[in-house]
């Protein structure tokens, strides 16, 4: 028996039922039905949980080559060496437990045994944008016999901080770890934390793991695992202290770290950020918005106050770590 959660979004009027547009009728609401059957059916049978008797933890993975790699959450396998690989027909298979990236949450399992096992495309994480439609899966609740994983339906709520996403597919407890699709089936994120609200959670964009795929397939682990994404140690930074200042509309430098990109541009104490590349930042919140949609490497433009005078002054941005690697 397959369980599906089928959420619609506000209506508008728009024709077709595309990435990212609402239904507008009845006939799209039967198309996008249609779609993410479609895209469940090829789900399924690559879709898998993750489970250790050795400390009673459940997630779940999904299954992305012929030889059996399996994509999953850092999280899910934390600590461990082998996890036992429970499939929607009930059979049991073993993993091996590869690398990890904690600050990304995301991970690597091996079937143990050659296959050939059934398996999923690989899609984009990064070209992901509000609205576009999502499925996510995953075995809610911990593994259970009696029925498949439930399929979620919803939409990409915001893309960021870093390798992050968030969407309104419901989520619980055991689909940590679980697969998220587009409307094409292809994989383009792993269910990393469930938010305050159940439709308000973290996903880890597929493209992480394009830029970790050897680390992980070698077995290294490397990063801290963090609750806010935010602090995740491979965002991009300046290298600044921020300040506040009751009434100021702006951003208050208090410190310029040595060896920083914000030292090497000629940032100072005392300046106070406006804008960054030319839209306008508030506060400090606002400023660490901007910068986690960056990747490392990336050029901002700095538009800042100085002793009455205004400058524009381009920074480089650097890995979290990186930075504080150095001092």
């Amino acid at each position: 028996m397959r369980v599906l959660i089928f959420t619609i979004c506000t209506l508008l009027p728009v024709s077709g039922v595309q990435a990212r547009e609402p239904a507008a009728s009845i006939g799209d609401l039967v198309k996008l039905e249609k779609k993410v059957g479609e895209v469940a059916a090829k789900a399924l049978p690559a879709t898998v949980a993750l489970v250790s008797e050795k400390t009673g933890s459940s997630g779940s993975g999904v299954i992305v080559s012929k030889d059996g790699l399996i994509l999953t959450a850092a999280h899910v396998g934390q600590g461990l060496k082998e996890v036992d690989v429970y499939f929607s027909d009930g059979k049991k298979y073993f993993g091996k437990v590869l690398g990890s990236n904690y600050s990304k949450d995301i991970a690597m399992v091996k079937m143990v045994d050659p296959g050939p096992w059934p398996f999923v495309e690989l899609g984009e994480s990064k070209p992901l944008t509000a609205g576009d439609w999502v499925v996510a899966m995953g075995h809610s609740a911990g593994f259970d016999p009696a029925r498949t994983p439930p399929v979620r339906f919803g939409r990409v709520m915001s893309d960021g901080p870093g390798n992050f996403f968030t969407t309104d597919a419901t989520l619980i407890g055991g689909d940590s770890g679980g697969p998220l699709f587009d409307l094409d089936g292809k994989l383009i994120g792993i269910n990393s934390s469930i938010g305050y609200s159940w439709k308000n959670n973290n996903h880890a964009g597929v493209d992480g793991f394009r830029e970790d795929w050897d680390r992980l397939l070698a077995g290294e682990a490397w990063g801290t695992l963090q609750m806010n994404p935010l602090a995740n140690q491979e965002t991009p930074v300046l290298g600044i202290g921020m300040g506040m200042r009751r009434g100021l509309k702006g951003v208050p430098i208090e410190k310029v770290e040595p060896n920083s990109p914000a030292a090497a541009a000629g940032v100072r104490v005392g300046d106070v950020i406006r804008t960054v590349d030319g839209d306008t930042v508030l506060e400090g919140a606002d400023l660490q918005q901007v910068l986690v949609k960056h990747e490392v490497g990336d050029i901002v433009k700095l538009g800042l106050d100085r002793e009455e005078k205004r400058l524009d002054i381009a920074v480089k941005l650097v890995k979290r770590e990186e930075l504080y690697k150095t001092r």
